[in-house]
């Protein structure tokens, strides 16, 4: 290793030149490549493409062109050039090391280029130092290139592919924006240069003075520098002038806000949560609180050998568990973190990492294959309906009972700090068919929470057990069997039912059995579109959450099957609601939300994120945990972030805020405090335009700042400002600012 180091500085020292990897017209790839493509089909002279001597790749489903380098090329470059052509081929590019089997995130072609076409070569450059989703390429010992089809292949041609020693960055101003009192942000890339950086409010020139310039630790090919103006921004307009690049903004009226800091109550640090974070860098740069182990898959999780079944997921296929359960739980723990692991309540666990339940040798007709080993089938019809029976579970499982349970909590080497009963277990017959195929009734499921959280709670006296961890807003109120079954427990409710069997249960086991009413959550609303309205649709819908006068825009607010007999039935008004029923039927027992998820990884996404978080602390949610975990660049990724990273968190006291407008639709703020003291504000103004905010009661002084969105898009920002004023206070469109006394 010290040696390729040392070969690593020579280059840099003498100067590294580019390296082509496939050439126009040279008949195969270049020394010291070698061909490591797999499912596809390569003609290394095609002329199809305006008669040059490309490569054409004709690959099947997930089949790839790859090629393998003989030496090691890490990190030493800049980045990758190539020329392709194509009608929207589905590929995406990555990086893998052939070392130690790493692989890069994969980048998707057409998130580099919009231009691809059939008829003419587009030349395409990935830089390593700028990748799309604003990250870098990771120190690796990378050594192989793949361009992957998608799940339906891909036909394309490519040309000139060339590892870059250097790309030039062009000095180019991104955005300057107006921001809080007197302060002006503008992004750039590059040596720019700053004096030509004038801002002119209301038809004056106004002085400005260089604050200080930030560059992000994972998105360094952009930074920003903070301007201070002379006199704050009022209701106008301003004109921003940096370089070539002039933005104009209307300011607009105030509107209002009022902290009452005297009225506070405690927020739970385990709001927090996300599902499977992947190391202690992402816990500790996200402030991640709570780590959940869950989701479909560990319903199958077997310890001995750390097995797992994916489900209807993905082919009912055995496999070993990713991540491996004991290194990934005491990581979590290590970091800081408490744990949320979810402990199997069916019948069966995999017996190996091999097996599967619907081979093609048994059943032949089937709707589809997995594409990477095609015996495995789906278990569903050619019409897609599920096969109803079951093929005997010893084929792919061996049993699993309470003594089971007991064994691998006693075998685990740091003890987790909740644990849920199973994952979803009232839809088992559809997601582990082949494991549980009769529909799964009210008195069923209690059952099995019953025996599992007795079994933990004589097991580990400490545990807290969260349960029935339901997948939507349908089983809340009924099971898979349906109406007969609400009629059945006399017509009452399946969560009512739950709480008041609980209740009952505490007085014959002597003990709480349920610590936590544990429910997922999904936003009901079709939001598959990139439209205005779907987008607005997005940053409104958090309402679900808490308002009792929004009706849900989906079959939720338009449809009452005749078994629910919740009150106000079309709204959602989820943790009041839940919040309510708890009180009423089982007085004591907290609430979480173990799976929820926005609707995107944009900057819509991260603004729901940190709405639903500031949510989460001012209407006393319990506990949640993120599905599932989003990529540490990505918007829910830095709605975390902002509410606890940068060594500065949100406090443990929501502190109350009156709005003077109705504007929750476009409008979030949200305060708290520590120990009556270090007040911080979050403000997220979800509407396209600016804001300007007037906020009674929050102390001038010095605060740090985070803020991400507007145009500078998905990228994080800190500094420290001078809070002279609170009375005009300027948030750009589309953008979350966190304001926190230092």
């Amino acid at each position: 290793m010290l040696s390729w180091i040392l070969t690593l500085a020579v280059f840099a020292a003498l100067g590294r030149a580019d390296v082509s990897i496939f050439t126009d017209g040279a008949g195969g790839l270049s020394a010291g490549w070698e061909d490591w493509s797999w499912g596809s089909t390569l003609d290394y002279a095609s002329t199809a493409i305006a008669g040059r001597s490309a490569l054409s790749v004709n690959s099947t489903a997930y089949s790839a062109f790859s090629a393998y380098s003989e030496t090691v090329f890490g990190t030493s470059y800049a980045g990758l050039r190539f020329d392709v052509a194509g009608s929207a081929p589905d590929v995406s590019i990555s990086l893998s090391s052939t070392a130690d089997s790493d692989s890069s995130e994969s980048i998707a072609l057409s998130a580099l280029s919009k231009d691809v076409n059939p008829t003419s070569f587009t030349t395409v450059t990935i830089n390593f130092q700028d990748l799309p989703d604003g990250t870098v390429l990771t120190n690796d010992t990378w050594n192989r290139i793949t361009f992957q089809g998608g799940a339906n292949g891909a036909v394309y041609w490519l040309d000139n592919i060339v590892l870059l020693s250097e790309i030039v960055v062009t000095p180019t101003f991104f955005s300057a924006e107006p921001l809080l009192g007197n302060i002006v942000a503008v992004t750039s890339q590059g040596a720019v240069d700053f004096s030509t950086v004038s801002v002119n409010l209301n038809g004056e020139t106004v002085p400005t003075t260089l604050l200080t310039t930030y560059t992000p630790p994972d998105t360094p090919s952009k930074s920003i520098t903070y301007f201070q103006l002379s006199k704050s921004f009022e209701t106008g307009t301003v004109l921003i002038t940096a370089g070539n690049t002039t933005c104009n903004y209307t300011l607009p009226k105030l509107e209002y806000a009022a902290l009452t800091l005297g009225n506070t109550k405690p927020i739970s640090s385990d709001i927090y949560g996300v599902n499977f974070p992947a190391d202690a860098n992402y816990i500790d740069t996200l402030g991640i609180t709570l780590s959940r182990w869950g989701g479909n898959a560990v319903t199958a999780y077997n310890y001995e050998g750390e097995f797992t079944n994916a489900g209807n997921d993905w082919y009912f296929e055995n496999r070993i568990s990713s991540p491996t359960f004991e290194p990934w739980h005491d990581m979590v723990k290590g970091a800081g973190s408490k744990s949320i692991v979810t402990v199997p309540a069916l019948d069966w666990v995999a017996k190996d990492d091999t097996s599967y339940s619907y081979p093609k040798s048994l059943y032949p007709d089937q709707a589809g294959f997995d594409p990477y080993n095609p015996d495995a089938g789906d278990g569903a019809w050619p019409n897609g309906t599920q096969f109803g029976t079951a093929p005997p579970q010893t084929n792919v499982y061996k049993e699993w009972n309470v003594t089971n349970q007991i064994a691998w909590l006693n075998f685990m080497s740091i003890k987790p700090d909740i644990i849920t009963v199973d994952n979803e277990i009232e839809i088992a017959s559809s997601t582990h068919e082949d494991m549980h195929p009769a529909p799964m009734d009210y008195d069923e499921e209690l059952s099995r929470v019953l025996s599992t959280a007795n079994a933990a709670k004589n097991t580990l006296p400490d545990v807290l057990v969260a349960a029935p961890s339901t997948c939507a807003w349908w089983y809340y109120w009924t099971s898979v069997v349906g109406y007969t079954d609400n009629a059945a427990h006399d017509n009452i409710d399946f969560l009512p039912w739950f709480l008041t069997q609980m209740k009952d249960a505490e007085s014959t086991y002597g003990k709480r059995l349920l610590d936590y009413l544990d429910i997922h959550y999904y936003f009901g609303a079709d939001t598959s579109g990139t439209d205005a309205a779907t987008q607005a649709l997005k940053l409104r819908m958090t309402r679900s959450l808490w308002d009792p006068s929004y009706i849900d825009e989906s079959y939720i607010g338009t449809s009452v099957p005749p078994q629910w007999h919740q009150p106000n039935p079309n709204a959602v008004w989820l943790i009041p609601r839940m919040q309510a029923l708890i009180e009423q039927n089982y007085p004591g027992t907290k609430l979480s939300v173990s799976e929820w998820s926005a609707p995107d990884n944009d900057v819509t996404g991260g603004l729901v994120t940190a709405d639903a978080l500031g949510i989460f602390g001012a209407f006393g949610l319990d506990a949640a945990t993120y599905w599932g975990q989003p990529a540490i660049t990505d918007g829910p990724a830095l709605a975390y972030w902002l509410y606890r990273g940068a060594g500065v968190p949100f406090g443990s006291s929501s502190v109350q805020v009156t709005l003077s407008q109705n504007n929750t639709d476009t409008l979030g703020v949200y305060a708290s405090s520590t120990d009556s003291k270090n007040v911080a504000l979050v403000i997220i103004n979800k509407d396209t335009q600016p804001l300007a905010l007037d906020v009674a009661n929050l102390p001038t002084g010095e605060y740090t700042l985070k803020h991400f969105g507007g145009n500078a898009g998905l990228a994080k920002w800190v500094t420290t400002v001078d809070l002279s004023t609170t009375d005009y206070l300027v948030v750009p469109a589309w953008t979350a600012v966190f304001l926190g006394q230092s």
